[in-house]
Order: structure tokens, then C-alpha cells, then sequence
């Protein structure tokens, strides 16, 4: 199977000389070119110290408007579950909001939405919901979570709910793409951008499908400031960085930047430094970047003791338990 392909970059290639500062361009200068996991294998390191972040409720404001008008609307209008829609949201609110499974890849998180529902009495009393257990051994199988893919093992299994998901995601993106507002870059976040891309390598580690995600980079020419934009076409967070960083930099070298566990997740399952984008105090986070992370990563990586500290302020916000299930 040939490698899945997408992505952008800039029309003229930055200097691989080390330390060399990338040149500011504009939008128009930009042109389209399709990534592959080649681009993340051979990487160039032009710096000595690597980032990679996430976008959608990290750089990008996106995560509350696309979750509660369009995705949450389409799980409910695609399996007919406006008997319980009251229910639907509160668990797709929680998963993909509100709790430590935040920032799951699309398919990840609506089979734990469906978990979660077909876990509550109230909602099956008044709904039929899918059984997941084709949708959970997806997720489960350890290739890219795709539409590619998706579509990919529903032909081979002939699973109904997967044949589903897909018709699903398809019209997901394709509402997003039509009728979602320009999303803003977070207050801070293009300026730290700027800083970033002066003194490390940088590119954009996301499980946002490929669709939205370039658009989103590419309206405001944020694009400029990094060197690849991987979604999940390309591989998991982890693999993204495996094929990027790992062994070209150190550890400490290393920073991933994100506002879900997941990237936590990632940044543990490498041994790198994290620095969060905290849920709901978006804006603070990008000026604790700039007034104090930023620096102390470049001195050596984060200490033992800031990273506790960084990593208890962040796991306080997103509980694991949802509020139904939750007892005095």
C-alpha cells in the first residue's frame, strides 16, 4: 500500500544550516505539497532542541464550537439518537471536552462516547445504541485512525458500524469545511510560534484530520513557522514523534506542547519534556510560555520539580469519572 499523503509547506525550503533563522513569508508566497511519514523519517534537524504541537484547543480556539455544532449534532443525527440527545451530548461533552480522555483521535473518542452511553441506564432505556465492539477493535488494532483506514477495514470485515463511522467522519468534515467559522489563534500563541521557530525545530503533531488542519494553518500563514504538519494520515502522536525526534535529539531537547492527556501521554511515552495548554486558561498558559517555559527548556529541559508541577495543574482540570456516574 502506497504511503498515505497530505500536507504543505513553503515554496522555497528553509536552510538546513544549524541555527539558521527561518525567513518570514506571505500567504501568497506559500505553496501546497503533500506529506508523507518520509517527510517525518527524514527530518533535518536545524537546531539542537526539537517542539512538536498540537493544534486544535492548543493553538487554535476550535475545541468547544466544533465539538458541540458539529460533531456532537452529527453523532446524533447519524444513529438517530434524538430521543436522548440531552444524554448524547453530556457524554460526548465529557469525552471530548471535559475529561482525560480530551483530544482523543475522532474514532477513539466516539467509541467511548457509545461506551459510555450503552453504559447508562437512562439512555438505553429510551435509545437503541450501537454495540462499539467493531469501532473498539479498530482503535484498538495499532494502524493510523483514518478515514483511509476506517473505510479500509469495513470493506475487509463487512462491519456495519464501521461503514457507519466513516459516512459519519466523511460528513463531519465535510459540514466543518462548509459551514465552520475561521477558528482564532489563541492570544500568545503566534508569538510564541515566532520565538519558537527562531531557536528549534518545529512542526505540528495533531490527531485533527488532514482536511481541517491545513486549512486551519494555512489561513493566517501560521503554516510559515513550522516545518511539517502531521495529522493522523501519518501515525499516532507517538509515532509521529518516533519518526521525527526520537534519536536525532535528546531527551531533554525534546518539548511536546498540547491541552489534552493524550499529549501528555505522548510526551511521557518518549521520556520528553510536556508543557499544557490548560483547558479554560488558554491565554495564561501561552504567557507562562513565553515569560518562563520557553527559556527553561532551552537551559537544559525542564526540571523534575517544574514538570510535577506543570503536570498536577493540568490532570487537576480533567477528571476521569463522568458527573452521572459520580457519587458523594
Amino acid at each position: 500500500m502506497p504511503k498515505k499523503q497530505y500536507g504543505c509547506t513553503l515554496a522555497t525550503p528553509p536552510s538546513l544550516t544549524l541555527n539558521a533563522e527561518k525567513p518570514t513569508v506571505t500567504a501568497q508566497e506559500m505553496i501546497m505539497k503533500e506529506f508523507t511519514q518520509n517527510d517525518l523519517i527524514n527530518f533535518l534537524p536545524r537546531f539542537e532542541t526539537f517542539v512538536g504541537i498540537d493544534s486544535d484547543g492548543c493553538v487554535f480556539d476550535t475545541m468547544e464550537i466544533k465539538q458541540k455544532d458539529f460533531f456532537h449534532p452529527h453523532i446524533i443525527r447519524h444513529w438517530e439518537l434524538e430521543a436522548i440527545e440531552p444524554q448524547v451530548r453530556s457524554a460526548a461533552e465529557f469525552t471530548y471536552l471535559y475529561s482525560t480522555f480530551r483530544g482523543l483521535n475522532r474514532f477513539l473518542g466516539l467509541c467511548k462516547t457509545l461506551e459510555l452511553l450503552r453504559d447508562w441506564p437512562e439512555a438505553c432505556e429510551h435509545a437503541e445504541i450501537p454495540d462499539p465492539t467493531d469501532l473498539r477493535r479498530f482503535c484498538d488494532s495499532g494502524q493510523p485512525l483514518s478515514n483511509t483506514t476506517i473505510a479500509e477495514e469495513s470493506e475487509r470485515t463487512g462491519s456495519k458500524l464501521l461503514a457507519q463511522a466513516y459516512d459519519w467522519s466523511i460528513a463531519l468534515n465535510d459540514d466543518i469545511d462548509r459551514n465552520m467559522p475561521a477558528p482564532p489563534c489563541f492570544k500568545g500563541a503566534e508569538k510564541a510560534l515566532q520565538r519558537i521557530q527562531k531557536n528549534s525545530d518545529v512542526i505540528v503533531i495533531s490527531q485533527t484530520q488532514a482536511v481541517t488542519l491545513l486549512k486551519d494553518w494555512y489561513r493566517d500563514n501560521l503554516a510559515q513557522y513550522v516545518s511539517v504538519i502531521a495529522g493522523p494520515e501519518l501515525g499516532s502522536k507517538v509515532d509521529h514523534f518516533s519518526m521525527a525526534a526520537v534519536n536525532r535529539y535528546p531527551a531533554n531537547a525534546i518539548l511536546m506542547i498540547g491541552d489534552a492527556p493524550g499529549d501528555l501521554a505522548a510526551a511521557q511515552s518518549i521520556g520528553c519534556n510536556f508543557f499544557p495548554i490548560n483547558p479554560g486558561h488558554e491565554v495564561d498558559s501561552w504567557q507562562r510560555f513565553l515569560d518562563e517555559a520557553y527559556d527553561q527548556f532551552l537551559s537544559g529541559g525542564f526540571s523534575d520539580e517544574y514538570q510535577h508541577q506543570l503536570n498536577h495543574e493540568f490532570k487537576a482540570l480533567l477528571p476521569h469519572t463522568p458527573p452521572w456516574e459520580q457519587t458523594d
